[in-house]
Parts: C-alpha cells; structure tokens; sequence
C-alpha cells in the first residue's frame, strides 16, 4: 500500500544517538532508472519495517535528491521552486564550497548497526548505478556538544516549529510535504581552537561553553556564531531551519569534524544563513567559527514525499 499524499519523510525526527551519512553520485551506465524504482521502495520498507522491528529507537532512512538527478531520472517537472545546483558563496576569507552529489541519506539509530544494516540494503542497490562519495559515520558526543564542545542545536525549532520551518507548505503546492536539504562536511582545526582560552572560545561561539546559555546583546560579538547564524524577516518573525548535525572524526588522522545538516521549507533561508556566515554583516564581518572550521563540501536536495518515491516505486521492492 502507497503511503498517504504528502507524507513526509522523517526529516522532523530529533538527532539519534548514531547516524550514517552518504553521498552517491549516479555513474554513466545503463540501469539507473531501475536501480530508482528499486531504491523508492527500498526507503519507504526500510522505514516501516525499522519501526517495528526499534519501536521506540526513532530510526529512520531520509533520502534527498539533487537537481542533475532528478533531471535525469525524469521526476515531475516544474522542478521544486528552489531546486538547484548549490552555487558556492565566497566571502573574503572563506568560501562556502559546491560539491557534486545526486542522491543523500541519512540514516538515524540508537545504535550502529540499525543504520549499517540500512546502508548495506542501499549499496546493494546502488553500486552497480553509482559511487558513493561520501560516508560519515556521526554519533551523539556526550549532552549533544560539538567535538569543539559547545552544545550544537541550541536554537533548531521544538514541537511543531518543527513542521513548520522544515516541510514546504502551500506555497509550491506541487511538492507540499517535501523538504530542502542541505549539507556541509566541516573539518575541524583542532589544534588551533584548543589553543584558545575557554572565553575566547566562547566569544566565537556567542554562548558560555558549560552552561549553554547565549551571551547578551550587549557581550556577544557581532561576529559570533549565534550572533551571524540568526535570521529575521523583514517583518522581525525569526527564521529557522531545522539541523540534525552530528560529530565525526578520525583522530589518527586528525581528521575531526562536524557534519551540517539543514532541513528548510524553503532553500533561501538556508542561503541566508550561509551569507552572513561566510561573507558577513557587513560585509568582512564573517562568522568567526570558519577560523576553525573549514567547509569542505556543500550540496543542495529535495527530500520528496513518500507519496511521490511510492509512484516510482518498484513493485517488487515495495
């Protein structure tokens, strides 16, 4: 049976204790159009079945195309209104880059092996069709902190905020119940931000670092993290997105790092967000946070609904 029209991917769930990320990119080979259809339902008995089977362990598999890949594989036209190649945003000091990608999942358990499982079932699909790219492994660090030790999420929307900022409404009616989905992998200057005494740290990050509580107006930099990552309208209603981001690292490799993730109604509030980040307000006023953290990729997708991956669904993998 076909999930209902405009039901949404799991993209409102809260961060789970481990997460796989991954990034494929469709090869220039026959069978992708199958391998899709496969893939559809595959996602939509991956859900269903790890609901019963961790009834209460929240996990879940959210898979976003890019804009070349919907093309590609003939999904409904008109496009989603902002569905896109991503277009790097280049400041003065700090570039936020562009990244080539088709298809992303995210996959979210209580343990490891729900979403190793899950990541096993899609490559069996998809690696005759594609590469993949891209293959975080994130888990929850200690009270939900960053590996730079600041509580990350403080400010995403609770409740049904949630729905709100995520899911696209009624104003692209074609994809009501969809998302915009947006990634970063940052990397992490570890040794440079350990060097820095804990107030100076928290005068990046515009919050006291073991409490959690935001600076005052008054205190905060202007070009602290909190201070640049805030949004309002022209109307002064704050704008939000919703953020699943999760650590990751490699230490012998000193490779350490935070893995952004951005649900949003709408792409343009994420852009946003990005602007005044990387190239400020004003302009060379950039987001301090990017001294120490290095954006290494950026991909823009449209998570459809499971009504729209249920009409391309293959019939045997339903």
């Amino acid at each position: 049976m076909k999930a209902a029209a405009y039901a949404s991917q799991n993209v409102t769930d809260y961060p789970n204790n481990n997460t796989i990320f991954a990034i494929w990119k469709f090869k220039e080979v026959p069978g992708i159009p199958a391998a899709f259809e496969r893939l559809c339902g595959l996602v939509d008995n991956l859900n269903h079945s790890f609901t019963i089977r961790v009834p209460s362990g929240r996990a879940s598999c959210v898979m976003g195309i890019g804009h070349d890949a919907w093309v590609q594989l003939g999904l409904p036209s008109p496009l989603p209104k902002e569905l896109k190649p991503f277009e790097a945003i280049t400041g003065a000091k700090h570039t936020a880059v562009t990244t080539p990608a088709d298809l992303h999942f995210h996959l979210r358990g209580p343990d490891m092996a729900v979403c190793f499982d899950m990541l096993i079932a899609i490559t069996e699909v998809l690696a005759p069709v594609a590469d993949c790219l891209e293959e975080i492994h994130g888990f929850r660090y200690w009270d939900g902190r960053s590996i730079l030790g600041f509580v990350d999420g403080t400010e995403n929307p609770v409740g049904a905020e949630r729905q709100q900022f995520a899911i696209v409404g009624d104003e692209d009616p074609a994809f009501k119940g969809g998302s915009y989905l947006f990634v970063q992998k940052y990397l992490h200057q570890m040794e440079a931000w350990t060097r820095l005494p804990v107030e100076e740290q928290e005068k990046v990050i515009g919050r006291y670092k073991l409490s959690d509580i935001e600076m005052t107006d008054a205190v905060k930099p202007g070009n602290s993290h909190s201070a640049l990552a805030s949004l309002e309208d022209e109307q002064g209603n704050e704008l939000k997105i919703v953020r699943d981001n999760m650590p990751f690292g490699n230490p012998s490799k000193k490779e350490i790092g935070t893995y952004f993730i951005a649900y949003a109604n709408t792409f343009s509030t994420t852009r946003r967000m990005l602007e005044r980040m990387f190239i400020g307000v004003p302009a060379g006023n950039y987001d301090r946070i990017l001294d120490f953290s290095t954006a290494i990729t950026g991909s823009l997708f449209f998570v459809p609904t499971m009504d729209l991956l249920g009409q391309y669904s293959a019939g045997d993998a339903s």
